[in-house]
Formats: C-alpha cells, structure tokens, sequence
C-alpha cells in the first residue's frame, strides 16, 4: 500500500481516539508491515503533541485472549507518558470507546534489550516488576477487528495503571492473579498463563521490537500481556488486581 494510504489511515484512527469515536473496520488487504507502519504512524501523532514514549504492550500472549479476540499471532503496541494512570486513580469513561481491563505483569528494564535473546540475557536485564492492570480500547466498532486491524490500531493499547515496583522473586512463572470488579472477583488466572512463563514474553518483545528496527530501551516499562481475558468497564467501576508475592493495585473508572 502506498505511503500516502498509510498516513491518512493512521490519521483515522489517530482521531478516533483522540475524539473516542468508534470507525469502521479497515478491511482491504493490508499486510502485516503495512499494520505496524500505520501503528508507528499515528503514534508520531502522539510525539508531536507532546508524549513521550516510555516502553511497551505486549497483546496475546495468553490462549484465553486469543480466543476471547479470534486470533492466534502475538502483537505489541506502544505506551507514552499520557497512558500511565495513577495506581489508585481513576480514568474517565468518556475518554475511551469501549474500554476494558486485564491483569498484567509490568517489568522496568535496567539496560536495552534488542533480537534474540536467552532466558538469562531477559532476567539480568530486569531493574523490578510490579502488579499492573492494561485499559484496552479498541477504536473499531463493536470492539470487532482482524489481526492487521488491532496492530495498526496500537493494539488497542491506551492506558496502564502499575502498581509498586518490587525486586525480582526467585520464580515468577506461576504467580496468583485475582483480577476484582466492584468488590468481586472476576477473573482468576496466574502468570503461567503468560505464555507459560512471563519472561517468555520479554524474550518475545525483544525478537519483535527488533525485526521493526527498534531496541527496548533502558528504563522502558514492557507489559508481558494479559493473564486473563479483559473485562469491560463501566462508570463507577472498581477495579483491583491482586498478584501473590508482587502485591495489589487499583484504579476507579468517572463517568
């Protein structure tokens, strides 16, 4: 597809959320380069007003997300500074389309991380982890989307609510997670369910920032993906995620 094509598509969806209005799917035959180009495109939008890039999102990486959405390819997107939500904070339902949650895992890195790399070369890259909960938001209509749709779409990441940062425990490959709505709990999951393993998914974002040209920066927050499948949100919601050994973090939703 042409460049011209890609940028007024990336304006779009860059529009729609900036407006949170929903449009229509993309359709057509658009490659998967031609997805993570328009994705790179209308996040410049962001930059130039301002943002600034602090990591990234890695997207289903958990079989429950990969039938939840219909898919069965690994996506990342990219997060700014305007994403991040005060643990214990809140988000305004009016900012977003039809925004949704789900547990996640957040690792800051002490020292760039680019291709291949080992199990070990991921874990001795890691400064903390903490508990974090990912607000998605698909801007297409009726949250209904192909796989080239939601990466050119940032891979419907939009916020990202992180909880204390902790030192790495011994074994993190099978941490409980208890995601809770209103007071109830709504999900149950671990992160095994994370790819079987969350580093796993680290080893993965590094493969696949660096066949886009890119490097994970030191001090860089990369979200391992969901544990379970995402939730809608509502005004008034309460939302709080448990992790065992990493600990809890919240956030409410205003009209």
């Amino acid at each position: 597809m042409m460049t011209n094509d890609l940028q007024d598509i990336a304006a779009t969806l860059d529009n729609a959320m900036f407006s949170a209005t929903a449009t229509p799917q993309l359709g057509g035959t658009l490659s998967l380069d031609d997805a993570y180009a328009i994705q790179a495109m209308s996040f410049d939008r962001r930059l130039e007003r301002g943002e600034v890039r602090v990591g990234m999102k890695m997207g289903f990486t958990s079989r429950a997300k990969m039938v939840q959405m219909g898919v069965d390819e690994m996506i990342w997107g990219r997060l700014t500074d305007k994403m991040l939500v005060e643990e214990g904070g809140s988000i305004s339902k009016a900012d977003y389309v039809h925004p949704r949650c789900e547990p996640e895992i957040a690792f800051l890195l002490k020292k760039p991380l680019a291709g291949r790399v080992t199990a070990l070369q991921a874990q001795t890259a890691i400064e903390a982890i903490a508990p974090a909960i990912e607000v998605i938001d698909s801007r297409y209509e009726n949250f209904k989307f192909s796989l080239t749709d939601v990466v050119a779409d940032n891979s419907s990441s939009s916020g990202v609510v992180i909880g204390a940062w902790n030192s790495v425990p011994d074994d993190i490959s099978n941490l409980g997670m208890v995601l809770s709505q209103n007071g109830k709990a709504v999900e149950i999951g671990s992160s095994a369910a994370i790819l079987g393993h969350p580093i796993r998914s680290l080893i993965a974002a590094s493969r696949l920032v660096e066949e886009r040209g890119e490097v994970l920066e030191a001090g860089s927050i990369v979200l391992a993906g969901g544990a379970t499948a995402a939730i809608a949100l509502s005004a008034g919601d309460k939302v709080k995620l448990d992790v065992e050994q990493l600990g809890r973090v919240n956030f409410s939703v205003e009209p």
